[in-house]
């Protein structure tokens, strides 16, 4: 358990799972919880024995609804310059195991923005996903209009970003927001069971894939990153083998 009693955490096998505890605020998050958050994904990045994180929402009606809005009208407009959210979400985004958000209720903007930095999504039947920013004066700023678009075109993205426009479960299935669609029941065991097969593939090759797929998203990452991860994984078989001295 984690040491705050907004954020879950435990451990099945190879497998954390990170749960925002806020049920009767929509699992909206606040700074504190931010911070929790990256401590807990900066653990879990240093523990060989974990193969997957999952985050999720408590409660069957909200996977998370983004930023606390008690602490967003205690803010001015230089917060936008430098957001927390942002910050951990990318920290989430760029680490080396493998992220799933197991998406149980609505995805509602700084929510979906966490979504959108995990590396695989499922959902249950019944979610619905949506950017409300524009209405309220504000942009997706937190990774939301430079990830949605890469996931499910730009087209569609701005209708969602700059209309309004939800995609309910089915909708963000066709689009290829979210990989599956599951039954409540068997949302988090869906989510245990693709952990445990990340598990059983090589650490190394997932955290090279993971960078050669994200590459051209990268500042300055070299186009021909996937024959470096090639032979940096050949490197590593050799040193397994004891081949090279």
């Amino acid at each position: 358990m984690d040491g705050s009693l907004n954020l879950r955490t435990w451990q099945n096998g190879p497998v954390v799972y990170v749960q925002i505890n806020r049920p009767d605020k929509s699992n909206a998050y606040d700074e504190p919880l931010l911070d929790s958050l990256e401590r807990i994904v900066i653990q879990q990045e240093a523990d060989a024995k974990i193969s997957a994180i999952v985050f999720c929402g408590a409660g069957n009606r909200s996977f998370c609804s983004g930023a606390d809005l008690g602490e967003m009208q205690k803010k001015d407009f230089r917060s936008a310059l430098n957001l927390r959210s942002a910050q951990v979400f990318d920290k989430i985004s760029a680490c080396p195991k493998v992220t799933l958000a197991a998406i149980n209720g609505a995805a509602v903007g700084g929510g979906l923005e966490l979504a959108l930095a995990c590396d695989i999504r499922i959902a249950v039947k019944g979610a619905r996903f949506f950017f409300p920013e524009t209405k309220l004066g504000l942009i997706p700023a937190a990774g939301g209009t430079r990830r949605l678009p890469k996931i499910i075109g730009k087209a569609l993205a701005k209708e969602m970003i700059l209309a309004g426009r939800i995609l309910d479960s089915s909708d963000a299935e066709r689009w290829g927001l979210v990989s599956e669609i599951v039954d409540f029941a068997d949302l988090l065991p869906r989510a245990q069971q693709l952990g445990e097969q990340i598990a059983q593939r090589d650490l190394v090759a997932i955290q090279l894939a993971k960078i050669a797929i994200d590459a051209d998203s990268m500042p300055g990452m070299d186009s021909n990153f996937e024959l470096v991860a090639e032979a940096l994984l050949y490197q590593v078989k050799l040193e397994k083998k004891g081949g090279i001295n």
